[in-house]
């Protein structure tokens, strides 16, 4: 049996996200500038073998389920016999992903077969204009393509749209009737300052926080019947009347789910994050490739996992700089 972690504040790791590049395929605005960011070299990646012995040493701590991340996580090569070396691992008995949807309709039926049980899938519109806007590409039906081919593989599907004053808030009627007659969770995320300088970041008076999309969505729909949360969660889900999906609401600026966090973050060069507002807490490539022991590692990986901070607005203010637009989600790890 795996020793089961837990932090000072009493919560437990159990779920890790995991970036496997840094890299996207897509420019939306939101997350970088239309150049893009300045990717890391390809050998300050982690490699594969790095990441699962990672991951291994993280399921003796009570880890069991593991999310990859970007960047866009098909962009890497081989990232399926990955997923595959993952799911042989002990202990590791949920595997998921995030992903834009563009490359990813073709890998669905092997997907399925490895056993991924869930994918989230970034889709802030479902107007082909918009999306080119908001993207920098038109890629819309490719994305689309991958919703069906998910669905049809009966593999779970949670759509996440960030919600974006004046870019996107005409569209979140239309994006949460994807949920009428499929069993999709259809996730309205409050935007976050992660845009790596591509603009300012978001104030404090947040134009769209949780609330203002709930009442959104009672204003078209009716009320919103509230569905349990389970542990750990970090969105809180709603079913409206008549459909088969659900919708819910994560309130990642407002930060009122901190609470029952239980989980960390790698990014794709090996730096952990135990909180999305932390500046990194350490540093797992210098550690692996200066050969530390599994030992070691997990020595390092409990000390920063006990130490976190309470909720992501102790770990914004425990940074040195508190300019978090010039971060970007793709380098972080979604």
């Amino acid at each position: 049996m795996p020793t089961q972690l837990y932090d000072a504040h009493g919560r437990p790791l159990e779920y890790v996200r995991l970036a496997v590049t840094d890299r996207c395929n897509l420019r939306c605005f939101y997350c970088m500038p239309e150049e893009g960011i300045r990717y890391v070299a390809r050998e300050q990646l982690l490699s594969y073998e790095e990441m699962t012995r990672l991951v291994g040493l993280l399921a003796g701590l009570g880890v069991r389920k593991v999310r990859l991340t970007g960047g866009e996580p098909f962009v890497r090569r081989d990232l399926l016999p990955f997923i595959e070396q993952l799911s042989r691992l002990p202990g590791i008995d949920d595997l998921s992903l995030t992903t834009n949807g563009v490359l990813t309709a073709p890998h669905v039926p092997e997907l399925a077969r490895l056993g991924v049980r869930s994918v989230n899938l970034s889709l802030d519109t479902l107007d082909r204009a918009n999306f080119r806007r908001i993207t920098r590409r038109d890629e819309l039906p490719q994305v689309l393509d991958t919703l069906e081919a998910l669905l049809a593989a009966g593999i779970e599907v949670k759509i996440n749209a960030v919600v974006m004053d004046g870019q996107n808030t005409d569209d979140l009627i239309s994006l949460a009737e994807l949920g009428r007659h499929r069993p999709v969770s259809v996730r309205f995320i409050e935007e976050m300052p992660f845009n790596g300088g591509s603009h300012e970041a978001t104030p404090a008076t947040l134009p769209w926080n949780h609330r203002r999309i709930r009442e959104h969505l009672e204003a078209h729909f009716g009320p919103l019947t509230p569905l349990p949360t389970a542990p750990g969660a970090t969105a809180d889900e709603y079913r409206i009347a008549g459909h088969l999906g659900r919708v819910g609401i994560i309130a990642a600026y407002s930060r009122t789910f901190c609470g029952s966090c239980n989980r960390l973050r790698i990014t794709a060069e090996g730096g952990v994050k135990t909180c999305l507002y932390d500046q990194g807490v350490l540093d797992l490539r210098a550690l692996l490739r200066g050969g530390a022991s599994d030992a070691e590692v997990v020595a390092a990986l409990a000390a920063a996992f006990r130490h976190r901070a309470a909720n992501g607005f102790e770990a914004e203010q425990r940074r040195p700089l508190h300019q978090l637009s010039f971060e970007s989600m793709s380098t972080i790890g979604g």
